[in-house]
C-alpha cells in the first residue's frame, strides 16, 4: 500500500517576487530640524548630495559591465518621532530644492511606514527574527533581545563586585564576537516604553527600511511597502493621510534594487553603524532570499550573501553653521 500525504494549500506560503533595479539611491534622510533650519538646508543638502550621485551611478554602472544601470532615486521624512509642518506644505519644498540641484526623487517615505504600514507591524515582524550571535564561552544567562530591547555584538562586560573600599575586583572588558585583534564592541537600543508604549529606535527603523529597499520584506509571503502611485493631486494636510510609500516619477525603474547606497551628513555615521550590526543579525525571509540570488545569477551580477554588505554609504561633511543650527534644535526637543 502507499500512504497519501494530505495537505492544506492555505499552509503553504508562497513567496511572492517584487522587481528590482539595480541600485536604490537614497538622496535623503533627514529629521524635522532640518525642516525647521528652513530651505536653505535643504539647499545645501541637495547641493552637497549632487557631487555624489554620479559617483553612486558610475559605480552601478561598472558593476554591471558597461550596461545602463537600472537606478531608483528615494527620500525619507522623519514623521516618526516628531510631526513638522504638513504634508501639502513640506513634500513640494522638498521637491523643488531637489529639483534646483538637478535630482528626481522617484520614491517618497514616511519613517512612521517602518514601524506600521497598512496595517502591517513591520517593525515588530523584523524584530521577531533576530537572531543573537553568542559570544564564545556563554551560557545563556543574559536576557534576550526581544526582553531587553537591547543587541549587541558580542560579549557586554560582566557585572563586577566592589571591595569594602570602593576597589573593583574581576573586570573584564566587553569583547566583539568577530573581533579582529582588537575589539569594536557595540550594544545598540532597538525601542525604549513612552507613556505604556513602545518607541522603535532609529536604526532599528533605519534597519527595516534597508531591508524595504533591498526588496527582503514579507509578509505572509505578500510584498510590504508597495509604492503607491502620485496621481498628480495636491499632498494632504495631515501625515497618516500620506501613504507609506509614493512612487512621485511614473517612469521611475522599481523600487527596491540589489544594492542600496545613502547619501547623508556624517552626522548618522554611528546610527548606520548600528543598522548594519542589526542587518547582521536578523534572519531574513529565506523566499526572498533566493528570488534575489536567482535573478541577479541570471543578470551576472554579483550580490555580496551577507544582507548587511549590499547597504553602502556616502557620509558628507556638513557646514558649520548648518550642523550647529541641526544641534541645537535637537537639543530643544529632547
Amino acid at each position: 500500500m502507499t500512504e497519501a500525504v494530505f495537505r492544506e494549500t492555505t499552509a503553504e506560503l508562497r513567496t511572492q517576487s517584487v522587481p528590482l533595479s539595480h541600485l536604490s539611491l537614497e538622496l535623503g534622510h533627514l529629521y524635522m530640524e532640518d525642516f525647521e533650519a528652513g530651505p536653505e538646508r535643504l539647499r545645501e543638502h541637495f547641493a552637497e548630495v549632487r557631487l555624489w550621485v554620479d559617483a553612486a551611478r558610475a559605480s552601478a554602472a561598472r558593476r554591471t559591465g558597461g550596461k545602463r544601470p537600472r537606478i531608483s532615486t528615494c527620500f525619507l521624512i522623519d514623521d516618526y518621532f516628531t510631526r513638522f509642518s504638513t504634508p501639502a506644505e513640506l513634500v513640494p519644498l522638498v521637491l523643488k530644492e531637489a529639483e534646483k540641484a538637478g535630482l528626481v526623487i522617484d520614491y517618497l517615505a514616511r519613517e512612521s511606514g517602518c514601524a506600521v504600514a497598512d496595517r502591517i507591524e513591520l517593525a515588530e515582524s523584523v524584530m521577531h527574527r533576530l537572531v543573537e550571535s553568542p559570544p564564545p564561552g556563554s551560557y545563556g544567562s543574559r536576557p534576550s533581545v526581544s526582553q531587553t530591547g537591547w543587541l549587541a555584538n558580542g560579549q557586554r562586560t560582566p557585572t563586577t563586585k566592589r571591595a569594602a573600599l570602593g576597589e573593583v575586583r574581576g573586570w573584564q572588558p566587553p569583547q566583539e564576537t568577530a573581533a579582529r585583534n582588537h575589539s569594536v564592541f557595540m550594544d545598540v537600543e532597538l525601542w525604549s516604553e513612552k507613556d505604556g508604549k513602545r518607541l522603535w529606535s532609529c536604526p532599528f527603523l533605519a534597519a527595516v527600511w534597508q531591508l524595504a529597499r533591498l526588496g527582503l520584506l514579507r509578509h505572509l509571503g505578500d510584498p510590504v511597502l508597495v509604492p503607491r502611485p502620485w496621481t498628480g493631486e495636491d499632498f494632504p494636510h495631515d501625515w497618516d493621510r500620506l501613504p507609506p510609500l509614493l512612487q512621485l516619477n511614473p517612469r521611475a525603474t522599481a523600487f527596491s534594487a540589489y544594492r542600496t547606497c545613502t547619501l547623508m551628513p556624517n552626522r548618522f555615521l554611528a546610527v548606520e553603524d548600528a543598522v548594519r550590526l542589526i542587518l547582521d543579525q536578523t534572519e531574513v525571509d529565506s523566499g526572498a532570499l533566493s528570488q534575489v540570488a536567482e535573478r541577479s545569477a541570471k543578470e551576472g551580477l554579483a550580490v555580496p550573501a551577507a544582507v548587511a554588505q549590499r547597504a553602502t554609504y556616502v557620509f558628507y561633511e556638513e557646514p558649520v553653521n548648518a550642523l550647529s543650527s541641526a544641534n541645537s534644535l535637537s537639543t530643544e526637543g529632547t
